[in-house]
């Protein structure tokens, strides 16, 4: 990435292993489609450039609008990947979405069909990449030579000229978003996705849409189930997005989620949290000064430790990676913060990087009206320092940087997902969930309506509950996806 990037919504062992736009409210269906969309064949065969494994994966292309207020128009290509159930009595196709966003579901469907076997053995297993990502037209707005560049940027500038080259960064960032992307630029939203899930339920012949959604994926299915309420079948959201939250108000929930996440794992440690931030925000002071040198050749720059202390924030079983990291880093070593943040920037050995943080910027700067000035949020700095002394000038600046002179306007202040009418969706919470606060999954029920969002609260770790080692959370989810079995609202799994 560019600048430094607000923390992706993904599911957390993606990430280890390699934040809208609402509408007006749905009734039955797309109506008035053109039956060269709703009647197309998908042409299933091998994948191509996958790590799917085996012949049990097959891979299509889905024809959709460009824009979908012109269905008999212009079309683009959406990638899909499914694997047919593999036992008896089969539900239908269970669609997935991973989060981000900007998350690609054709490359993480498969790595995570071995949690959800269970669901294999009666539902397919369907995931895609959403436009603008990866096989859908992924949008890559800047070259790697000029992203390593980049890095060098202080994206928590502390005078003018600082602050003048990370706006002018943003602002370059979006404009090669443009070139890249051209009319697809402004057909991205969370909005234009749902409506392709829906086209998406038709070509496959599913009456209603089951729909697992993880973090960001969250608000898709919450966007979905307000457009389209009669659809809605089972639909799971897990680690849910607090769908009342404007740009600001995301900004703050994470730096929430992460601080906690950090004062657990410092409390693993047998260290004060209090004290230990305090040390923690100490070591980025003196790096911001001077970067420190790594095995690489490259230097660890303050955004760079950053992001390396928060990629392993998003999974328990990565906090001792954690520890040695900030070791080596306290004795001037920063080679093993950098390594944690080229996983999160998907930066390969020969220097590639990867592009979920460029869709993910493309789609929520189209979803997110708001766009915060310098002025602004040098005015709710102290406040985000409050929240988090270790994350928060971070996310506070992001606030300003993140879609500053954007190419296009985005669409609203926040996700709309009011959904009355649709059947129950099970809403699980994380009470340690860094990315997406629990607090979001109430926040979620409340949008969803009476009778519609159904809470579900883990009191454990990590970005994500479901396969994350509560047998109590799982068999709740897989009762109620594979039996209809919907759980009492506000049950705990301790």
């Amino acid at each position: 990435m560019s600048r430094f990037p607000r923390w992706t919504a993904v599911i957390a062992a993606a990430l280890l292993v390699a934040g809208c736009g609402g509408g007006s409210s749905g009734g039955g269906g797309t109506t008035g489609l053109p039956a060269s969309l709703t009647a197309q064949k998908l042409d299933w065969g091998r994948c191509k450039g996958t790590s799917a494994p085996g012949g049990d994966w097959q891979c299509a292309t889905l024809k959709a609008p460009l824009d979908w207020a012109k269905p008999d128009g212009e079309t683009i290509g959406l990638a899909l990947i499914r694997s047919r159930a593999d036992g008896g009595d089969r539900i239908g196709s269970l669609l997935f979405n991973f989060g981000g966003p900007g998350g690609s579901g054709v490359s993480m469907m498969p790595s995570f069909a071995s949690t959800v076997s269970t669901l294999h053995q009666r539902y397919d297993l369907v995931s895609w990449d959403p436009r603008g990502v990866g096989a859908s037209g992924g949008i890559r707005c800047r070259s790697d030579q000029a992203i390593q560049a980049a890095e060098s940027i202080d994206v928590t500038p502390d005078d003018t000229a600082e602050e003048k080259a990370y706006l002018d960064d943003a602002a370059a960032f979006g404009k090669g978003c443009a070139k890249a992307a051209g009319r697809l630029l402004g057909h991205v939203s969370t909005t234009d996705t749902a409506r392709d899930m829906d086209l998406m339920r038709q070509v496959l012949g599913d009456r209603t849409t089951h729909y697992f959604g993880i973090s960001y994926g969250t608000e898709l299915g919450g966007v979905y189930a307000h457009l389209f309420p009669k659809n809605v079948g089972r639909m799971v959201l897990d680690a849910v997005v607090d769908p009342t939250a404007d740009t600001v108000g995301h900004a703050k929930n994470q730096a929430l989620g992460f601080q906690r996440a950090l004062d657990d794992y410092l409390r693993s440690t047998g260290q004060d949290p209090k004290q230990g931030s305090k040390k923690i925000t100490e070591l980025l002071r003196r790096i911001d000064t001077k970067p420190l040198p790594t095995s690489s050749g490259r230097q660890l720059t303050q955004t760079l430790a950053v992001t390396g202390i928060v990629l392993p924030l998003y999974s328990k079983q990565s906090w001792p990676m954690l520890t040695s990291a900030l070791q080596s880093a306290e004795a001037g070593d920063g080679s093993g913060l950098l390594t944690l943040a080229d996983d999160y920037n998907e930066r390969d050995p020969s220097g590639h990087y990867g592009t979920t943080t460029h869709a993910q910027r493309v789609i929520s700067c189209l979803d997110d009206r708001q766009r915060p000035t310098p002025e602004s949020v040098k005015k709710l700095l102290p406040e985000f320092e409050k929240i988090s002394p270790v994350f928060g000038d971070f996310l506070g600046w992001d606030t300003a940087g993140w879609c500053h002179d954007w190419p296009v306007a985005g669409r609203s202040d926040h996700p709309v997902v009011s959904a009355p009418g649709a059947a129950p969706v099970l809403l699980v919470g994380n009470t340690g969930d860094p990315a997406t606060p629990y607090e979001g999954a109430r926040k979620m029920a409340d949008g969803l309506g009476k009778g519609v969002g159904v809470e579900l609260t883990w009191k454990g770790e990590g970005h994500g509950a479901y396969g994350n080692g509560s047998t109590c959370v799982d068999s709740a989810v897989n009762a109620y996806l594979l039996n209809g079995t919907v759980p009492k609202d506000g049950t705990v799994c301790s």
